[in-house]
């Protein structure tokens, strides 16, 4: 994630994923029912998508012993025990993918030989295996630590936003072809959507760019704690206190954003597009944070993002299934998702 020579080189295994989602996608064309979730495809798989869910939406549950900790061994949610049974069908999962990794490093690498072998968990296993040894830290519970932070701080996040961008565009036919227009532009109509393309999709930026705003994945991001007390405007911050950022609250401010609660692309176009960037420049648009504690995935979230976005809408006209209407009402939580999921149409050209 952090590093821009191996984020080209795994451009092989996105492109290989947005493959399958299609593949997926032209068996359920003509199925009875051929209506989907279009994410669906694009998760960890069924079973994994679904713990993983339920863990997003237990970390988001208003908690009652965050403000009475005293209350906290009685568990009287229930959340602690719920959390548990999540993490231990997780860890299950984890098990399964960490001895298939042994195997195949053991082998010899696997399918691609060496090179295919040195991805992260197999760092991360040879780390484990040279601290071996009595007072030694690092062991498979760290991993699976390291692994359950990522799986569930990007996989879930990155298919929510493109379920939200999705539901926008359907929300908005003249915008949905003001977008299909542009990747036809720019891809060409019989050609295939490759990731060299992104950098040039202007507009769908725009329309990504103003959903993150309208729909922050964090809408809260993820709490602070500052290392000394310090005072900000007339508030004091104590040292150590929880400090939340209402990104939320800030996104639909009308001092900053005129009529912000309308789906407007066009205001991140021109000199807005590098004014407001991911990375956190700009303290009225933070959908991934700033500074040391920005979101570290930003580049690859933008590339798959964009990627299967500019995919989905090139090769396929997308439709609602007979009867039913565009909802956007959002489910609140650590992840802001929506409250139902988006199921749509797809229609070959």
């Amino acid at each position: 994630m952090m590093s821009n020579t191996n984020l080209q080189a795994s451009n092989v295994f996105r492109t290989e994923e947005v493959r399958k989602l299609i593949g997926n996608l032209d068996t359920q064309i003509g199925s009875p029912g051929g209506e989907m979730d279009p994410m669906e495809r694009s998760r960890l798989g069924d079973r994994f998508r679904v713990h993983i869910s339920k863990l997003v939406d237990l970390l988001g549950k208003p908690n009652v012993s965050d403000f009475f900790p005293v209350l906290a061994r009685f568990d009287l949610q229930g959340i602690a025990k719920e959390m548990r049974g999540v993490v231990v069908e997780v860890e299950r999962i984890f098990d399964c993918f960490i001895d298939a990794k042994v195997k195949s490093m053991a082998a010899g690498g696997g399918m691609e030989g060496e090179e295919r072998s040195k991805d992260f968990m197999g760092i991360l296993l040879e780390l484990k295996d040279k601290q071996l040894g009595e007072g030694s830290t690092f062991g498979l519970t760290q991993i699976k630590a390291i692994l359950m932070d990522i799986v569930a701080g990007g996989s879930n996040t990155t298919a929510t936003m493109v379920e939200w961008v999705m539901t926008e565009l359907l929300h908005n036919p003249s915008i949905m072809q003001k977008v299909q227009q542009e990747v036809t532009n720019v891809v060409g109509a019989n050609n295939v959507v490759e990731e060299s393309h992104v950098s040039k999709l202007h507009y769908l930026e725009a329309v990504v760019k103003e959903t993150f705003r309208l729909h922050p994945p964090l809408p809260l991001l993820v709490p602070r704690y500052p290392s000394e007390s310090c005072t900000i405007g007339e508030h004091t911050i104590p040292k150590g206190s929880r400090v939340f950022l209402n990104m939320w609250s800030i996104h639909m401010d009308p001092h900053v954003w005129e009529n912000p609660l309308i789906f407007r692309p066009e205001r991140f176009l021109n000199d807005n597009s590098e004014k407001f960037d991911f990375i956190g420049n700009n303290v009225e648009y933070l959908p991934f944070g700033s500074g040391r504690r920005v979101c570290p995935g930003i580049p690859l979230a933008e590339k798959m993002v964009m990627y299967l976005l500019a995919t989905l809408v090139h090769t396929y006209e997308w439709g609602l299934p007979e009867g039913q209407k565009i909802d956007l009402s959002e489910k609140f939580g650590i992840v802001m998702r929506k409250e139902t999921p988006l199921i749509a149409v797809p229609y070959h050209k």
